[in-house]
């Protein structure tokens, strides 16, 4: 049953330091209450979102605590070492200490730069996040992953810390440009198919309300979106088994988003390589025809691609080998052996490979 809008909903993540999810509307009360008690604050966000940052400072500051705010690059240009140093520069520079709280306000980037801010700086200070956008609030926000970017790859360098509090106001998604929105709905869409396939049903049924920002359907997605991700990480916060079920579509999707130089967005890029895993899989004769085709119905419903550039493969390949869920340079994919049963292929030939990219853009 789907709760009414003004209604907030708290998904626990139970790992070894709990904390909470809140996912509703009009939530700066609950921001001050989880960076209550400590002795300043630091909010890192994208420099578009200023006016919203400064109206969070305003109500922190008001509630006793000092804060500071830093605009931060958007996209993935915020997640370079060079503007990792600026935020411990900025953090010392405002006094930050180790009872001090760092807040990642913004979309992924924004919250993966915070996370990973918070994770060093004197070893360790207090991280809220507060995502705004639906890849935030679904995935970057949520599980204790942090990192930055190098040359050799997206978040090749980061750390696992967990937030004390996410705080997933709804409010921010009503001036989030349409294409953005849709592009989080990807990182859902991996929820359904790995292991809620509610979600699923409830794009099918709307694919339009699934998209309406202010639409308890879409409010509905994001939460279940963070409870497979919630059950997922207290399982297995450290990605050592069951955690990789996340990464289904995202071998692709990086490579995808390393050959574009991060120009892509994110969401764009896991979509096409859901699809990509799922025609592999069925290749391999482990999945059904008709599973495999609803990748592409969910996806092409919510407007997300399905096909990427035929001739890329071999680039893609050398990509894929570099990536950090690779062993020995041998590929691992996350695939499915059914709807909402993940399995995994490793080392699979190179015909198969041609075999599935080629059928991802067939069709």
């Amino acid at each position: 049953m789907t709760a009414e809008p003004s209604a907030p909903v708290t998904v626990r993540v139970a790992t070894a330091a709990p904390y909470d999810v809140v996912i509703g509307h009009g939530l700066t009360d609950r921001l001050i209450a989880a960076v209550g008690g400590a002795t300043g604050a630091m909010i890192l966000h994208p420099a578009g979102i200023a006016e919203r940052a400064n109206t969070l400072a305003a109500a922190i500051r008001d509630a006793g605590v000092a804060v500071h705010t830093l605009p931060v690059p958007d996209a993935e240009s915020a997640k370079t070492a060079a503007v990792l140093e600026e935020c411990w520069s900025a953090c010392a520079a405002a006094g930050l200490d180790r009872a001090g709280v760092v807040i990642g306000l913004g979309g992924g980037t924004a919250t993966d730069l915070a996370g990973f801010v918070a994770a060093t700086y004197m070893r360790g200070v207090g991280l809220v996040q507060v995502p705004t956008t639906v890849l935030g609030m679904v995935d970057a926000a949520v599980g204790g992953k942090t990192g930055i970017n190098i040359d050799a790859g997206k978040n090749m360098v980061g750390a696992f810390y967990e937030p004390a509090a996410v705080i997933a106001d709804l409010d921010a998604l009503a001036t989030l440009p349409e294409a953005e929105l849709v592009a989080g709905l990807a990182e859902v869409v991996k929820c359904g198919f790995i292991a809620d396939p509610e979600i699923l049903r409830v794009i099918e049924a709307n694919p339009a309300a699934a998209t309406a920002a202010s639409s308890p359907q879409l409010k509905e997605l994001i939460r279940r979106g963070v409870a497979v991700k919630a059950e997922v990480v207290a399982a297995d916060l450290k990605e050592s088994s069951l955690r990789e079920i996340l990464n289904y579509g995202h071998t692709l999707g990086h490579a995808i988003e390393k050959r574009e130089h991060f120009r892509r967005r994110h969401g764009h890029a896991v979509a096409v390589g859901m699809v990509f895993a799922a025609e592999l899989a069925r290749a391999a004769g482990r999945l059904d025809a008709a599973t495999a085709e609803r990748h592409r119905t969910v996806l092409r419903a919510l407007g997300l691609p399905t096909t990427y550039d035929p001739g890329a493969l071999d680039e893609l390949a050398g990509y894929m080998g570099a990536d950090k869920k690779a062993r020995g340079g041998l590929l691992r994919f996350v695939t499915l052996d059914a709807l909402a049963r993940p399995g995994r292929i490793e080392n699979p030939s190179r015909q198969l490979l041609a075999e599935a990219y080629a059928a991802m853009n067939s069709r």
